[in-house]
């Protein structure tokens, strides 16, 4: 199922066979620092980037099962990689991961990774941006019950619910913006960071050959707080995935359908029920969310490490993650489509409007009233002990203002009669739009 919503080019940038050509990548960027110093002999150089070749390594399965065979006897990835590559190259590999730790090597190549996948939730962040602006105008001007604690407050627009989620978007997209910037750094400076066997320019002249900055403070890690950064960013999209789903699954409960999610052709409920239209859609994204919640957790506990390294994190990353990295991509694409083909029911949202016998107003009653002399505290209770009876029995709340002496001692009936306009509460709706979207043109 994740595949139908998850773009392809995502599962291969967490792929071994990737992994190992990012490895690849930079142990080639860094021969190329040694060469530009003199270090490596420049027809070494060009016999290494000839052997070595990135794009087409891994491709058969026995390249990873050799690595596989290699570590099962070393007990260690990145010596079992380094002699599959002297495998394939020969004597000039004592050129490669000269002066290196291992984390030189998998510390870059990870922010590599992930700066290639957090490019393609922000495309995602993006698109979802689209649709959400397209339904703010579609349904601007569709009115329904606004509710606090899931009971009726005022009337709102439909259309500002999708102005809502765009605007939180937007953030999204800076927050991961900024914290893909803080975690696209490497490191190149050997066993505790102190640059003991190699001079700094090497890792200055390869992070600028792979696109990225250099950690200022290193010890044999990238430090994790930048990992945990972006982690919980994407925990926070999916918070907000969560939160859209949560919306769409109550609006499509039975009792008040004004939207739910799109039901296909061909598509059952339940293996007992063949009557039902199930939100399983939102519901698979509030699952989901609380998985890579759950991951950013796991990425805070990584943070802290023995002194200068231990390895500890290294087995929740390669889970957290890819994992995470993956899902909320997924999560984003699912949410579009849900979006895009979402159903819509206007009149039901007319209807629901009713179903409170106008207490929507009560405020507007009270802001007259207190307009017209009275206390707050006088108009309130005049207002609440109408609400309530109208509640109670089931009568409309104006028919029963228009009749109480004390209300038309202040209020005639034309006056009670102009309150319940229903199109007063959406009056101010251009303005937030303008605010939202404006900035933008």
């Amino acid at each position: 199922m994740i595949a139908r919503y998850t773009r392809k080019e995502m599962g291969e940038i967490w792929s071994d066979e990737n992994k190992f050509r990012k490895w690849l990548t930079v142990e080639i960027a860094v021969c190329e620092a040694w060469a530009e110093l003199g270090k490596i002999p420049s027809d070494a150089l060009q016999e290494i980037k000839t052997k070595i070749k990135p794009e087409e390594w891994f491709k058969s399965k026995d390249d990873i099962k050799r690595i596989e065979e290699i570590e099962s006897e070393v007990k260690h990835d990145v010596i079992a990689f380094l002699t599959f590559v002297a495998e394939k190259v020969g004597p000039v590999s004592r050129y490669i991961h000269l002066g290196l730790t291992s984390y030189d090597i998998v510390d870059t190549a990870l922010a590599l990774l992930i700066k290639e996948s957090g490019e393609i939730i922000l495309n995602d962040l993006r698109k979802l941006l689209e649709i959400f602006k397209e339904k703010a105008f579609l349904y601007k001007d569709t009115i329904c019950m606004g509710r606090s604690h899931g009971v009726h407050a005022e009337p709102t627009s439909f259309g500002l619910r999708f102005a809502l989620w765009y605007e939180e978007t937007k953030r999204n997209i800076e927050r991961l913006a900024s914290a893909i910037e803080r975690v696209s750094v490497g490191k190149i400076s050997g066993a505790v960071g102190t640059f003991s066997n190699m001079p700094p320019e090497i890792e200055e002249i390869a992070l600028k050959k792979l696109g990225l900055k250099p950690e200022p403070v290193a010890t044999q890690v990238v430090q994790r707080d930048r990992h945990a950064e972006f982690l919980n960013v994407l925990a926070l999209i999916a918070a907000m995935v969560e939160k859209i789903a949560v919306e769409i699954r109550h609006l499509q409960r039975t009792e008040v359908l004004e939207a739910e999610e799109p039901f296909t052709k061909g598509q059952k409920g339940s293996s007992a029920m063949p009557h039902k239209r199930n939100p399983v859609g939102c519901e698979n994204l509030s699952g989901l969310a609380r998985l890579v919640r759950s991951n950013a957790f796991a990425a805070y506990e990584n943070i802290a490490l023995w002194h200068d390294r231990d390895i500890s994190h290294s087995s929740v990353e390669r889970i957290i993650i890819p994992d995470n990295c993956i899902l909320v991509d997924y999560m984003l694409n699912r949410l579009y489509g849900i979006i895009k083909d979402l159903i819509v029911y206007p009149e039901r949202m007319l209807k629901n409007i009713e179903l409170s016998y106008g207490l929507y107003n009560s405020q507007r009653v009270l802001l007259a009233l207190v307009e017209k002399g009275l206390t707050r505290e006088e108009a309130y209770n005049i207002v609440q002990s109408n609400a309530m009876r109208s509640w109670k029995e089931g009568i409309q709340f104006m028919e029963l203002l228009l009749k109480d002496e004390t209300v038309k001692k202040y209020l005639t009936d034309d006056e009670i009669k102009s309150i319940f306009e229903l199109n007063y509460y959406t009056r101010n709706i251009d303005y937030i739009y303008r605010r939202v979207f404006d900035s933008e043109s």
